[in-house]
């Protein structure tokens, strides 16, 4: 039985981790001080003075109960060691918890109050652009062009003592770090709660900005197409790509057979489809790891209320083997060298049109694989498997997409594209997941001789042309 992944979304509080609600808050004390006393200089010393006197106190006691056991002893026939080392740890126990105790008067937060001129909001939007993009993984006119929206359209507001940045840099330390929810509370100086609560808000907020940032790719040819002599005109008509990426993912162990991936780890599968400019368009997390990429695909296809974006008449999107070559999808060849590293070394050049076609079209389907490897190294948490309700980790995936998309949109420079783009190939994550699509999900006959015949002129073209030139494969 497969997990259905359009149930309703949960917006709960929930923590970063399983470890999130550890630790007490940190004592202020509030002891006043004599008018005219350095503030600093006598809350330290009333919290020594208070410290010396609980440890004196504990030891004291310590003391006593020696003493009375000594008394004891005297009529007793108990071995006086063992009284001696029991009374020895209660001596050190009670040393400890004034240890303690004096220790949580006197430590100060790491950082001031998030009001306070040295707060880490103050210290990011006013410190060097290195910083910003470390903790809050965009540049700062695009962290604050993504707060104005999020201000305009009411989508966040404003609270007592927690502004929209602040609330909207909660989230993004959080996802962009995989940082437990009391590392957080730490930097931010709020409770637990409060954290877990606005981390809810932010990702309602920023999800429902999907139909947005996720549109479908225009039907003109792509200029990363058009102005390639390799790929033009050949894969005119191709408008994105397809594929499948796995996510780790945290399931209750009656789940956990159907989650578990042919890798062997436990993992969400979601379906993502993204432009030759690194943009996704359209993304359906949720599937179980254990699911065929073409049978997540089948299912968006026969569901209309995913709202798969329409592939035009004459258009197609390029998908990997573990999809059926069908109208609107064309894969490579099975059975001839297709990854990009195979065409390396002595033997790199093609020896057919089908080796040919393969090549261009990894190539060309490189673009996915670039787009989920920015999306990783911007957002780490998708790298592990978070102790979030499994609704939460699907609503997460989501929210990533749509960063990464308005980051693409709002700064062109981005430091994360520019270092993707630099690479002429990413190495493929899920190439060997499904080396075969599934056999139960074929599509119609005509669907696949229509797709067969567009895939043999593509590839009887490019291989004509390259046999004349011989310049550029």
């Amino acid at each position: 039985m497969s997990v259905n992944p359009n149930g309703p979304m949960a917006y709960g509080d929930e923590d970063v981790s399983s470890g999130s609600a550890d630790g007490a808050n940190t004592m202020d004390g509030h002891n006043k001080r004599p008018s005219g006393t350095p503030a600093g200089s006598g809350r330290k010393r009333g919290r020594k003075a208070t410290g010396d006197a609980i440890v004196d106190a504990m030891l004291e006691i310590a003391a006593a109960s020696k003493l009375r056991a000594a008394a004891i002893m005297k009529n007793t026939w108990a071995n006086m060691d063992d009284i001696d080392l029991q009374l020895d740890e209660m001596e050190l126990a009670a040393a400890a918890a004034g240890y303690y105790y004096f220790n949580s008067l006197t430590r100060q937060p790491p950082l001031a109050s998030s009001n306070g001129k040295g707060s880490f909001m103050t210290q990011v939007l006013d410190g060097p652009h290195e910083l910003c993009r470390e903790m809050f993984r965009m540049d700062k006119h695009v962290f604050h062009k993504l707060c104005s929206i999020l201000r305009q359209r009411g989508l966040l507001r404003d609270t007592c003592g927690v502004m929209i940045e602040e609330q909207l840099a909660i989230f993004l330390n959080i996802i962009g770090h995989n940082e437990r929810n009391r590392v957080i509370q730490e930097r931010f100086q709020h409770s637990g709660e409060t954290i877990s609560r606005y981390f809810n808000n932010v990702l309602k907020s920023i999800k429902s900005l999907s139909r947005e940032f996720l549109q479908p790719a225009p039907e003109t040819t792509s200029p990363e197409i058009l102005c390639s002599r390799r790929l033009h005109p050949y894969f005119k008509n191709c408008i994105g790509v397809i594929d499948g990426m796995h996510i780790p993912a945290h399931v209750p162990a009656k789940d956990q057979s159907r989650f578990r991936n042919k890798k062997g780890f436990l993992s969400q599968n979601v379906l993502a489809a993204c432009t030759f400019d690194l943009q996704f368009i359209f993304i359906y997390p949720g599937w179980e790891g254990s699911a065929a990429d073409s049978r997540v695909l089948r299912a968006v296809l026969d569901d209309p209320n995913q709202n798969f974006p329409h592939t035009p008449e004459g258009k197609y999107y390029l998908v990997d083997n573990g999809y059926i070559n069908m109208e609107g999808f064309i894969a490579p060849y099975p059975g001839v060298r297709y990854h990009l590293h195979e065409f390396r070394g002595a033997n790199k050049l093609p020896r057919t049109a089908r080796e040919l076609f393969n090549h261009r079209h990894s190539y060309l389907r490189n673009a996915i694989q670039k787009s989920f490897d920015t999306l990783k190294r911007r957002f780490p948490i998708l790298k592990v498997a978070t102790q979030y309700g499994f609704q939460i980790q699907r609503d997460i995936v989501i929210a990533a997409c749509v960063l990464h998309n308005f980051v693409r949109r709002e700064e062109r420079n981005d430091w994360l594209f520019a270092s993707v783009e630099a690479v002429a190939a990413v190495e493929e994550e899920t190439s060997d997941f499904d080396a075969q699509p599934d056999i139960m999900q074929l599509g119609s006959s005509v669907q696949e001789e229509i797709a067969f015949s567009l895939r043999e002129s593509m590839a009887a073209a490019m291989w004509n042309d390259f046999v004349i030139t011989w310049d550029e494969w």
